[in-house]
């Protein structure tokens, strides 16, 4: 499918009222708190983890399990989520939260909704978090763990169906897990990507450079805090492995990549769904008017729009 863009989805007058009232309200929740970066990331999680975040907390599923696997610093933990339908292969997800916040006990609502409208078992991980453990601690977290899944699929989830995804600093995580299963292990087992707000270039493209100040879940000023807990000094930011928008993405598959068109990172994913073209892959954009980072994490009619393309894209690439 050719990569066509409609310009008239930037337009102001495309974002609906819905979508304007949920970035108002965002927008006006962070400015009455206090600067997240005059505490320690290890403080954000947990007041995140007591609800006291900007992301609606949901309940945890009574279908979800937890399990430990081996890593290269220690035990991974692996939240799984099955279908209600029979599984045939799974679905490994990677959170967002700036490789610096998050985990994977957080979104059981949205591994159901994967789980069953595609038949594939969500495993997300647990990959470990900078600054305690930055580059590469996370990025070898899912690698081990994809390399586990490939292993394991058809015994433990009902077939060797596999696709992958994540969101933000989940999506920069996938796409570099890909590259290195390919690159190191001669490995192509996923037969889709769903990459969604996703941070592929930590020298930051136009939209995140030139975003500013304003908090609309994420500004510039936070890409660059975000970048400066994960890569330690030394590292350079367009290596490859850091940033991979730079990488050799040739044999990598099907892409779908969503995001909004108020999201600091909205340049990340038109340069990366380009370069995966280029690459002679296949790719698909979904933009959303009005969308701000990680949108689809907010109830509204247009989070809804994006969850239903997404598990479409999952099922129909994975049938």
């Amino acid at each position: 499918m050719p990569l066509a863009i409609d310009p008239a989805l930037f337009a102001d007058s495309a974002i609906s009222a819905e979508t304007l009232a949920l970035n108002r309200h965002i927008v006006d929740t962070f400015a009455g708190w206090p600067d997240p970066w005059a505490f320690p990331p290890s403080v954000i999680r947990e007041a995140r983890k007591q609800g006291r975040g900007i992301f609606p907390i949901r309940p945890a599923s009574p279908r979800a399990e937890s399990l430990d696997i081996p890593g290269p610093r220690g035990p991974i933990n692996l939240r799984i989520v099955k279908p209600l339908q029979p599984s045939r292969g799974a679905f490994l997800h990677l959170h967002f939260g700036g490789w610096t916040l998050g985990s994977n006990d957080m979104h059981d609502w949205f591994f159901e909704r994967i789980a069953d409208a595609t038949g594939l078992s969500v495993v997300s991980v647990d990959y470990k978090l900078a600054p305690e453990f930055p580059y590469p601690a996370g990025p070898d977290d899912c690698e081990a763990a994809a390399l586990w899944l490939t292993r394991e699929a058809g015994v433990r989830f009902g077939g060797t169906v596999l696709a992958i995804g994540g969101e933000s600093a989940g999506a920069h995580l996938a796409v570099v897990t890909m590259v290195r299963l390919r690159e190191r292990h001669g490995l192509v087992p996923f037969r889709a990507a769903a990459l969604t707000a996703g941070s592929f270039d930590l020298t930051m493209t136009p939209s995140a450079a030139n975003w500013g100040a304003e908090k609309l879940i994420l500004n510039t000023r936070d890409i660059v805090n975000f970048a400066r807990c994960y890569v330690p000094a030394g590292v350079a930011l367009n290596h490859p492995d850091v940033s991979p928008m730079y990488a050799d993405v040739r044999g990598l598959p099907p892409a779908l990549f969503s995001v909004g068109t108020k999201d600091p990172l909205v340049d990340d994913s038109m340069f990366m769904a380009g370069r995966w073209i280029a690459a002679g892959n296949s790719a698909e954009i979904a933009i959303y008017p009005g969308g701000c980072h990680v949108f689809h994490m907010f109830d509204g009619a247009l989070s809804e729009t994006c969850l239903t393309r997404l598990t479409d894209f999952l099922a129909t690439m994975t049938a």
